[in-house]
């Protein structure tokens, strides 16, 4: 194990929704993922999730970022833009070279850096017109800039498993305690280090819905997901408003 320590940098991906520990808090892949390489690493290992949910790319930039280099760490995560690419206010233009220039940043700390080429969340949305062009510029973005800048790729993209609804939560949007696992599985089996055989496992697929009962289905996410994202954007509110880092400093991993 040559990583001491783990900071993880990014929006409700990797602050773990919807994966929740019993008393209602999320977990999530990065807390997976940190808890296994304390495993190899002993109790000295560090551990910080500065992650909130909700985060756009320039907060994540300007809040978490300078937070996590404060840290010095061994082994960064960064995952941001996702919220970005939902927005009308998205800029491909200027995203790109900010993209570029923020995991330069983290690289020329000495940090080992991991980043993620997202799953195709837009096979269960509505909006693809629009949005999936945005996903599939961010993810051509994130593996050039991984390459450029010898990052740790972890590309989710690639891996059609992520198109069964089983690794997904009820809001569409999230992953789902399984989809958390194989995430995990994912960034670990990249970083080179085992882990438990089960995070990998595909879930078998759901039986297939009849068409009234699936927009039935549909009605029902539309006003207990949709409706609230939507209100939310057109009263410039986030569901991160009041949320704070779950794990903003390097400490151990305890039980």
């Amino acid at each position: 194990m040559r990583w001491r320590n783990f900071v993880a940098v990014g929006d409700s991906f990797t602050e773990g929704m919807d994966d929740a520990y019993p008393d209602g808090t999320y977990r999530g892949w990065a807390d997976l993922v940190a808890t296994r390489l304390a495993a190899e690493a002993g109790p000295d290992f560090g551990y910080a999730n500065l992650a909130i949910r909700g985060r756009l790319f320039p907060n994540v930039v300007a809040e978490q970022v300078p937070a996590a280099l404060a840290m010095k760490p061994d082994l960064i995560s960064f995952a941001a833009g996702g919220n970005d690419v939902l927005r009308r206010t998205f800029d491909p233009d200027s995203f790109v070279p900010r993209f570029d220039a923020v995991v330069g940043r983290l690289r020329s700390s000495g940090a080992d850096v991991v980043l993620f080429r997202f799953a195709d969340v837009m096979a269960r949305l509505p909006g693809q017109r629009l949005v999936a062009p945005r996903v599939t510029l961010l993810n051509r973005v994130v593996g050039e800039v991984a390459e450029r800048h010898g990052a740790i790729l972890v590309d989710l993209y690639a891996d059609a498993t992520y198109l069964n609804p089983m690794l997904w939560s009820t809001d569409r949007l999230h992953l789902s305690a399984a989809g958390h696992r194989r995430v995990a599985g994912q960034v670990l089996s990249a970083l080179g280090v085992g882990c438990d055989e089960e995070w990998l496992m595909v879930p078998p697929h759901p039986a297939p819905t009849p068409w009234l009962a699936a927009r039935a289905a549909d009605l029902r996410w539309a006003g207990q997901h949709l409706a609230p994202w939507l209100k939310r954007r057109l009263t410039g509110r986030s569901s991160g408003d009041f949320v704070t880092a779950k794990r903003p400093v390097l400490g151990p991993i305890t039980d």
